[in-house]
């Protein structure tokens, strides 16, 4: 095993982790700062695939307040205030630095300002973006900006073990695979910032590529630290739905289609939204996938099993110039967006839930830090489209910077502990201990287990069911080997830890799912369909004791706004 050292360690090459090493590199020039990333440097994460935009309070008429409200009531009143508020305020600071200092070039309106496109549960139009390709624009400056600095990249590293100090005083470093080679790699940092991102792809269908797979939970829940809302799984509704010969299906339609004016129709070709929700298609993400998933079960499907979404009515050629990205994807998959038809179905998209952590993106441990959608509180149990990118650049600025003075007071790295190194490594190894075996089967039934019992409509027998299914996954991947024992570019390695990630990360999803006992945003149970009472609120908890998993709840802190009140003085409805 390869042992190296940095000041700054950022795990992830998103726009948490791309932000995080430019805001370090710029407060302290003298620190090594090092990206590793699973994929390549800027290819890889779920920025890059952000079409929508990015939420910011900027035109007359909106406010920081306004904004904040509408994350507090979108997330059924569950986030962190201070997060959210942080998030919100910050991000006026942040859209001017992408551009002006990064690079970035928005969308404008006629008078010069910057065009804010309608996205569901807001009240002021205020997602900014470049077209319907927003991550790629983002995620595209940032990386020039890191290519112009000294930071030292790790591609094709996978992370697979947090490693703690030896004398149990905060993080120690964090121990790789070089998926190239296959070699160990250990990597002592002062500070480390956890940016890998979510992804939950335990479900049948999912917007993040396949390589995304909660890898930065199950290393927290290893080491001991606590996560929260881990109940709280947002399915997009209109992810494209091509039949099960395409790796498209489950990708986003992004919301600006509905926000626009789009209709979804079922099998039947009714418009079923508008009877069934005041806002009709521009309602939040929870609620809008639930009335396709009654579709579904109903059974007014189109041929593959979802819904229509309908843009013709909107005038085919205004629809292919507005929406360029997601015509052309669709007609990949041949479906015709601006003057036709096209089957979609939610598709579980951002895990609300994650590591906790205070505004400043520490955590418990000391010297770890996280941010973007491993950080769990800002969003709640519903996160509102284009309040994702912002999350991730906000709240990676303010790693850098902090984790930048927390190394400069350090004088190294501090020792780490062995024993656990020698486990990790362990663990990693295991599946070559094993007779070969069917992975690919054991992923399909996960994301069959995942999909039908702790999908978008939870039962109490279905969660319980999955619950023992989980743990019958659990042993079966124990037991499965790999045919190829070669170390370098072994992918079906990586697909054996990335099911052992999405495995102990879907027991904490289903666990929590049952403590929770009332219906919030994302998690809908039948059997407790209301929402309880706002005063009365709490999160859900889980963390790993002597190797059970004990899950808990803690009352939610109204540090700046209690339910029933608003910081809208002239608007009282935004506090309903």
């Amino acid at each position: 095993m390869e042992r190296i050292e940095t000041d700054i360690l950022i795990l992830g090459s998103g726009g948490a982790g791309l932000f995080a090493a430019l805001h370090a590199k710029d407060a302290r020039p003298d620190l090594s700062v090092t990206i590793a990333t699973k994929g390549l440097l800027g290819k890889c994460g779920c920025t890059r695939m952000v079409q929508g935009g990015y939420n910011v309070a900027l035109n007359p008429g909106d406010s920081i307040e306004r904004h904040f409200m509408d994350t507090i009531v979108g997330g059924k009143w569950l986030p962190h205030q201070g997060m959210a508020w942080t998030l919100c305020e910050t991000a006026v600071e942040r859209i001017h630095e992408l551009e002006n200092e990064v690079g970035c070039f928005f969308d404008r309106n006629p008078d010069g300002s910057m065009h804010g496109k309608a996205f569901a549960g807001q009240t002021f139009d205020r997602t900014v973006h470049k077209g319907d390709l927003t991550g790629i624009e983002i995620i595209g400056r940032l990386l020039e900006q890191v290519w112009a600095r000294d930071v030292a990249k790790l591609e094709e590293h996978r992370a697979i073990g947090l490693i703690p100090a030896a004398d149990g005083g905060g993080i120690s470093g964090v121990l790789f695979i070089d998926i190239r080679t296959g070699a160990f790699r250990f990597v002592a940092a002062k500070a480390v910032l956890m940016a890998t991102g979510g992804g939950p792809t335990m479900y049948r269908y999912h917007t993040p590529s396949g390589d995304k797979s909660m890898d930065g939970l199950a290393m927290a829940l290893r080491a001991g630290l606590t996560l929260r809302d881990m109940e709280m799984v947002q399915f997009h509704p209109t992810g494209l739905l091509a039949g099960p010969d395409t790796r498209m299906t489950g990708t986003v339609l992004e919301e600006g289609l509905r926000g626009a004016g789009g209709y979804l129709l079922n099998g039947e070709g009714e418009r079923f939204m508008a009877s069934q929700e005041e806002k009709a298609e521009r309602a939040t993400r929870d609620i809008v996938s639930r009335s396709i998933y009654r579709e579904m079960q109903e059974g007014r499907t189109t041929p593959n099993g979802g819904v229509h979404i309908a843009m013709s009515h909107l005038g085919a050629d205004d629809v292919r110039v507005r929406f360029k990205g997601m015509v052309e994807r669709c007609a990949d998959c041949g479906f015709d967006l601006a003057g036709g038809l096209v089957e979609v179905v939610p598709t579980a998209h951002y895990l609300m839930g994650g590591l906790v952590c205070e505004t400043d993106t520490s955590t418990a441990m000391p010297g770890l830090y996280v941010a973007g959608e491993d950080a769990g509180g800002a969003h709640g149990s519903n996160r509102l489209g284009g309040n994702g990118v912002a999350n991730s650049t906000v709240f990676g600025g303010i790693a850098g910077d902090v984790m930048a003075d927390y190394a400069a007071g350090r004088s190294a790295p501090a020792e780490p502990d062995e024993t656990v190194l020698a486990d990790e490594m362990a663990r990693a190894q295991a599946p070559f201990t094993q007779p070969a075996d069917d992975l690919h089967a054991l992923r399909d039934e996960l994301q069959d287990v995942m999909w039908d019992g702790v999908g978008v409509i939870r039962t109490p027998d279905g969660m319980q069911q999955a619950t023992s299914q989980l743990d019958d996954l659990a042993g079966k991947l124990n037991q499965t080997g790999l045919a190829d024992m070669d170390l370098r570019f072994n992918l079906t390695w990586h697909d054996w830890l990335n099911v052992q990630s999405l495995i102990e990360t879907s027991q904490v999803i289903t666990r929590t799912a049952l403590q929770r006992k009332d219906s919030r945003g994302a998690h809908f149970r039948e059997d407790f369909p209301d929402a309880g009472v706002p005063e009365e609120s709490r999160f859900t908890t889980a963390q790993l004791d002597s190797g059970e998993l004990v899950i808990s709840d803690e009352p939610v802190e109204f540090s700046h706004v209690r339910p029933g009140e608003t910081l809208l003085k002239d608007d009282i409805a935004a506090a309903e």
